[in-house]
């Protein structure tokens, strides 16, 4: 269990092959492969499992008003059971990129991540265009613009 001191998730060794092997559902499989594709191609890093359960691609450093800070994958994923759960930017999401939001198909959004049932639901273009962003905000390329 983590601490105020410890973040929950961090890389580990775990094999990501392995992790989205194990997911009994073949169309979460797939798509989990799909999603991975597509974010090792726009970070150009490798899958690394982060805790248990998320697919995370490359990391940044990120510091709260509070003071306390850690490190966090600049994109990841985890295919869960009901969804396909995609973490993007934290906080604001649905405010920060509403035009997209309303383009991208079937989803729930929450504070910094996309539930998407299926991936030929949700337009691909706009799902790389929020991965991008994202990518682009963390490594402090970009601001997190509301578009």
């Amino acid at each position: 269990m983590a601490t105020a001191k410890q973040p929950v998730a961090v890389p580990t060794a775990t094999s990501v092959d392995d992790f989205l092997a194990s997911n009994p559902d073949e169309r979460r499989r797939a798509d989990a492969g799909r999603l991975r594709a597509i974010m090792g191609e726009l970070t150009g890093e490798p899958a690394v499992m982060w805790g248990p359960s998320i697919v995370g691609f490359g990391s940044y450093h990120y510091t709260y008003e509070s003071g306390r800070s850690g490190d966090a994958p600049l994109v990841g994923f985890s295919p869960r059971k009901q969804h396909l759960v995609v973490y993007l930017t934290g906080g604001g999401l649905e405010e920060r990129y509403a035009a997209l939001l309303a383009q991208l198909g079937p989803h729930r959004a929450g504070t910094g991540c996309l539930y998407l049932k299926r991936l030929d639901d949700v337009d691909e273009s706009v799902l790389r265009q929020l991965i991008e962003r994202t990518v682009r905000v963390h490594r402090g390329v970009d601001r997190a613009s509301r578009q």
